[in-house]
């Protein structure tokens, strides 16, 4: 079977071919570096990671390029409340997150261009949409005319009338529709701003990916990528004014990961990862904690369209998973490199290469092949078992850490005294700690916590649960 996959367009599984033969253009949305980066921001990215991985493993080239969102009104609003400059936070903390991204395996994007670096194309794009049309310009702000493109909303499934019933638009009299939206900003005082033909002020927030994807990829492309929130409108408003500019379709594909949901320990509802809700999980803290492979343990475990629900204990069985797979890799105990094990272990290689690539090949269901990957371990470590050892149990390690590395996972085996080798035990001391706390038993679990604090390990409670510190 080629590979398949999921198009959002048209909510069909499809073949994948692709505009230039071997070759992969795809554009994924990245982040708005207002505050620190969450696991929800590296989930999308290793999922995203792991495509090109795969796609790269069937002999494409690809160009895959992640956009900053530099300027925005949540980075102006964040840098306001730190008393920062706008444009020094959004870049300290770009710099953090692509130091994060590293730390957990993904691999550096062809370009990641920022919207303070794309001006003069974003300012191109919109003049371009006025003069045929498509926008126009008003007291220093340009919008996007919705009316002037009848396939607005393909992406979506909605027609623009439901839009207008069931979607909340800002009202602003100087818009033909409410609808129509923003693609230069008139500049507010103390906002950065940049000289255009309409007068000082920024992009709006969908014009820069546009622009950015057919600066560094052209005005065609195979894959666009990002969040499944993104679909509505970001990504519809994208479609409206590319096509719209180029009259050509923009994406082949529209490739969304589901968002990250977090399980609440006390209500064990799942709920949404936010500020406000005091939950949100930080990717440093998280890497402080575990290591980088239980995180891509834990996205590669269900498929990518798919909600991905995470606590404390998901991260801890994952973290178990690991140490499973890292058995595979121990030396062998044994020389025979003949007989019917080695037969075995042969065969369950074939096996897992062949299971893993239609697993992959089928929308990348990288849940499948983790599966495996686990078969492959489990014959390793039986086949070492019966004595198993020379050129056919390399040859089967090897394979395991070929498959593994499709997938971002390093299986590198930890040296002691790292926070991860304790983390499966101090969850679990953690947890009858907060049992023993609802059967009232506080002396008991006053213990705990005093001979956990001798050992180095502080506990914090707070209303989303128990977390702990080296």
């Amino acid at each position: 079977m080629s590979l398949q996959i999921y198009n959002t367009l048209t909510r069909t599984t499809e073949p994948f071919t692709t505009l230039e033969t071997g070759v992969v253009r795809m554009y994924v949305c990245g982040v708005t570096p207002y505050d620190e980066a969450h696991i929800g921001h590296a989930m999308s990215a290793v999922v995203f990671d792991v495509i090109r991985r795969y796609l790269e493993h069937c002999g494409y080239r690809v160009q895959h390029i992640v956009n900053f969102t530099d300027v925005d009104d949540k980075v102006i609003a964040r840098a306001a409340q730190l008393g920062r400059d706008a444009l020094e936070l959004s870049s300290e903390l770009a710099e953090e997150f692509l130091a994060q991204l590293r730390a957990l395996n993904v691999q550096p994007a062809t370009a990641y261009p920022r919207v303070t670096q794309t001006i003069p194309e974003i300012i191109a794009f919109v003049q371009g949409l006025i003069d045929s049309g498509h926008a126009y310009a008003t007291d220093g702000d340009v919008y996007f005319r919705v009316a002037s493109d009848p396939d607005y909303g393909k992406l979506s499934g909605r027609s623009l009338d439901e839009m207008l019933v069931g979607t909340r638009f800002e009202l602003d009299p100087r818009k033909e529709s409410p609808a129509d939206f923003a693609l230069w900003k008139a500049a507010r005082p103390g906002e950065p701003a940049w000289e255009s033909p309409w007068g000082p002020g920024r992009p709006g927030w969908h014009i820069e990916c546009s622009a950015m994807s057919m600066k560094h990829l052209g005005e065609q492309i195979d894959i666009h990528g990002g969040g499944s929130d993104l679909v509505f409108p970001h990504h519809e408003n994208e479609i409206a004014q590319s096509e719209s500019l180029t009259g050509k379709r923009f994406a082949r594909y529209w490739v969304h990961n589901g968002m990250l949901q977090l399980v609440n320990p006390k209500t064990r509802q799942v709920e949404k990862m936010s500020k406000s809700l005091g939950n949100v999980v930080t990717v440093a803290s998280f890497l402080e904690q575990y290591d980088a492979d239980v995180f891509r343990l834990i996205v590669l475990s269900s498929s990518y369209r798919s909600p991905l629900t995470y606590n404390s204990e998901i991260a801890a069985d994952n973290a178990r998973k690991l140490e499973r797979l890292l058995t595979g890799l121990q030396p062998a105990s044994g020389a025979s490199e003949e007989g019917p094990a080695v037969t075995a272990l042969a065969a369950a290689v074939a096996t897992a290469n062949a299971e893993f690539r239609a697993a992959m090949d089928d929308d990348f269901n990288s849940a499948g092949a983790l599966a495996a990957l686990f078969e492959l371990v489990r014959a390793i470590n039986s086949a070492r078992d019966a004595g198993v050892g020379g050129a056919p149990f390399a040859a089967a390690q090897r394979a395991l850490r070929d498959l593994a590395g499709v997938l971002g996972l390093r299986l590198s085996p930890r040296p002691k005294g790292r926070r991860q080798d304790i983390a499966p035990f101090v969850e679990l001391l953690v947890e009858v700690r907060n049992e023993l706390r609802k059967a009232r038993q506080f002396a008991l679990a006053d213990m705990v916590r005093g001979r956990l604090a001798e050992l180095g390990v502080t506990l914090e409670d707070g209303p989303q649960g128990t977390h702990w510190k080296l």
